[in-house]
């Protein structure tokens, strides 16, 4: 009986997503991801394990080398960029992602970060909490322009929310123009998007191009008013650059749902810098979402087992 191990947080032993691998012959056990894991204790938690349904976990070379019984992760999101693609081929470790299935859960959750930052949201709050009355002036988004970097499934999401609020939506994509097929996105470079955009929103893969994207000179090519949003990788944003732009104006502020080490560490530049506001990863993570994902990745696993994988980002098997 083939063995898989679930580290997603939110899947539980004795729920649908449990039962659905069990009755496909599959024996499960569970290793809830809370925070960083221990490479050591991440190979031990691998250690007989057939195939894994995996939340964010770090698969380095390192640690796939030392797992030789497993053929099969399954991530139960969109990004794969924790997992080295590069050794799970070298391996023959087939490696699957979940392209779209949140996709609207981070879409809604962009505009909610657009609109707290436009209307001053947490500072309103927090200064309630603290004994204080906040009157300061918002910002509406009419009128405003949205610049989008990126244009997968969660990107075409945005648009339409963007939209009926009255926004501009510009693009920078490396997405081919046959495939750019909504009329009410302008297509733009990467330095006019900066230029032109009251509020950047990241959405674009983690890769060697993107890794510290927004760094220095991006930043200088923004409006002095612009907020940027991510709700990608942590890595595409030079922390400590826009830490720097923001302190310095050069940029108005950033609501970041995910940063480059998760949890936030106590030494982060962005601890303390006001116009900076970092959540808890929780784009997408509504309860339809959590339940799409755990779902479609017991069945991308099972299928993948079989060697009928539908979404593999790595497809050699053992």
């Amino acid at each position: 009986m083939p063995r898989v191990l679930i580290t997603t947080d939110y899947l539980r032993p004795g729920d649908e997503v449990d039962e659905y691998l069990r009755a496909a012959g599959l024996d499960t056990r569970h290793a809830p991801l809370a925070g960083r894991r221990d490479p050591e204790e991440l190979v031990s938690a691998l250690a007989g394990i057939d195939a894994a349904l995996v939340a964010n976990e770090p698969l380095t070379a390192d640690v796939l080398a030392r797992v030789p019984r497993l053929r099969v992760v399954v991530r139960t999101g969109v990004g794969y960029d924790s997992v080295d693609i590069e050794a799970a081929n070298r391996l023959g470790i087939s490696v699957s992602n979940l392209p779209g299935i949140n996709a609207n859960a981070v879409a809604e959750y962009t505009l909610g970060l657009l609109l707290a930052s436009a209307r001053r949201l947490v500072e309103s709050a927090t200064g309630v909490f603290a004994g204080r009355w906040p009157r300061e002036d918002g910002h509406e988004l009419r009128g405003a322009t949205l610049g989008l970097v990126g244009y997968g499934a969660a990107a075409r999401a945005v648009v339409p929310l963007a939209r009926v609020f009255g926004m501009e939506v510009v693009c920078t994509t490396g997405v081919p123009e046959g495939l750019r097929d909504d009329p009410a996105v302008r297509f733009v470079p990467f330095a006019e998007l900066l230029a032109v955009s009251d509020y950047v929103s990241i959405h674009t893969a983690l890769t060697d191009r993107t890794r510290a994207l927004f760094g220095a000179s991006a930043f200088a090519g923004m409006k002095a008013t612009a907020v940027l949003i991510n709700t990608a990788r942590g890595a595409v944003v030079d922390e400590e650059a826009l830490a720097d732009a923001v302190r310095g104006g050069t940029i108005a502020g950033a609501a970041l749902d995910v940063v480059a080490q998760e949890p936030l560490p106590a030494e982060s530049p962005l601890r303390g810098v006001e116009g900076i506001t970092v959540y808890s990863h929780l784009a997408g993570q509504t309860a339809q979402a959590r339940r799409a994902a755990g779902l479609a990745g017991a069945a991308e696993l099972v299928a993948a087992l079989e060697g009928r994988a539908r979404f593999p980002v790595s497809v050699t098997v053992k």
